[in-house]
């Protein structure tokens, strides 16, 4: 069976980015809430809310196909 939740370094796997990048986008808001989980003082990060995050369409491929 597959883990559900991640931990930090099971996520900078997961996306390929460093440790200090995961810290950094989570410190910017720049991984979606519904994606953290904190238990106790740990960081976890539902899988499939991530995968939902990362294949979300970004704003310049939305504008893209609503001009083209």
């Amino acid at each position: 069976m597959e883990k559900r939740l991640l931990n930090v370094r099971e996520l900078s796997a997961y996306l390929s980015m460093p440790v200090a990048t995961v810290y950094a986008y989570v410190g910017r808001g720049k991984i979606p809430a519904d994606c953290i989980r904190r238990i106790g003082r740990s960081l976890k990060f539902d899988r499939q809310a991530v995968d939902q995050w990362i294949s979300a369409p970004t704003v310049a491929q939305a504008n893209a196909q609503a001009h083209g």
